[in-house]
């Protein structure tokens, strides 16, 4: 299962996706956790130093592209592939339960706690001025292309602040999308920009309450956001020591907030694993790209990298190395 958290900047989600990624790494299964955010802050809620991060996927996209078009004769080179070229016959595909692939093995640390981490990286110097954020994170929405993720495998995405994410595809690749909101009304103004824009596509929104300090909170956000309200957690000591850098283990959390990282892992559980829904989106949002200007910056008809022979989902196509 794939899964994002957004919110508005300062709501918590950076801490909920190390919090969530933690909690559901101590149920066993693989679990990576991807730092999706320039501001990357990931790695350090997960326990890492500074200096103990991965390589930026953000940074070394021709490589992977290199890797993940295989001999799919449908993509001419890795300059004709773009964020959004969805896999075909001759792709090579990735596995969370495998992950000895060079995108794996050369792009994600383990964490203290279990999870995997990869990023894709901050501006470089050679970026500022002249890239945007969507060209690094691109390459997380390429590795979602290419993944397939089976029963109790999880892929936790900490997204940029916003709905900026809409500016891709990328927001369609999840199976469930939790959004983080404090209890004020600019905490709720993002939710319903994420709900309303999401509707559109069939994307499933959660809201997770944050930095609760009582009833009235938890009030103000059932009156807000009213049934997508899943579970809330309280301000946490614990939490807060963890952000100042001090020693953390989900055993230091409070117990109402591992049940509410419990009733989280449950709800996305539930989710049923839509492959159809998955791959029309993908070759929906490459025809898009295509015609407004992936192909006038590879010089090629895009529209040509699909495979309509090519049927998503890991019990239906094979891998190649």
């Amino acid at each position: 299962m794939r899964v994002a958290f957004v919110g508005k900047g300062g709501s918590g989600k950076t801490t909920l996706s190390a919090l969530f990624a933690r909690y559901t790494a101590s149920r066993g299964g693989p679990v990576v956790a991807v730092d999706a955010d320039i501001n990357q802050h990931l790695g350090m809620a997960l326990g890492l130093g500074e200096g103990a991060l991965p390589r930026p996927m953000g940074s070394h996209l021709t490589e992977i592209k290199e890797y993940l078009r295989g001999d799919n004769p449908r993509i001419s080179s890795a300059s004709a592939m773009v964020k959004t070229t969805p896999p075909g016959s001759g792709s090579r595909l990735l596995r969370l339960d495998e992950r000895d692939d060079p995108i794996h093995t050369g792009f994600s640390v383990p964490t203290p706690e279990g999870p995997q981490l990869m990023v894709t990286g901050p501006f470089s110097e050679d970026d500022l001025g002249v890239a945007c954020y969507h060209s690094k994170v691109g390459a997380v929405e390429l590795y979602l292309n290419h993944l397939l993720d089976g029963a109790g495998e999880y892929v936790v995405v900490d997204m940029t602040a916003g709905a900026d994410s809409f500016a891709s595809g990328l927001f369609t690749r999840f199976d469930m999308t939790f959004l983080v909101a404090e209890p004020t009304r600019q905490g709720v103004s993002v939710y319903r920009q994420y709900r309303d824009y999401a509707a559109d596509y069939g994307v499933p929104v959660a809201v997770v309450g944050n930095k609760i300090h009582g009833p009235g909170d938890v009030a103000f956000l059932r009156d807000q956001v009213g049934d997508d309200l899943l579970v809330c957690l309280e301000h946490s000591a614990a939490i807060r020591a963890m952000e100042q850098g001090r020693p953390f283990t989900l055993r230091d959390l409070e117990p109402a907030n591992s049940r509410a990282l419990g009733t989280i892992l449950d709800h996305l559980d539930t989710q049923e694993k839509d492959w159809f829904r998955f791959g029309r989106q993908a070759v929906q949002f490459h025809l898009r790209n295509a015609e407004a200007w992936a192909n006038r910056a590879t010089g090629e008809d895009l529209a040509a990298q699909i495979d309509p022979g090519f049927v998503f989902g890991p019990t239906r196509v094979s891998l190649s190395r």
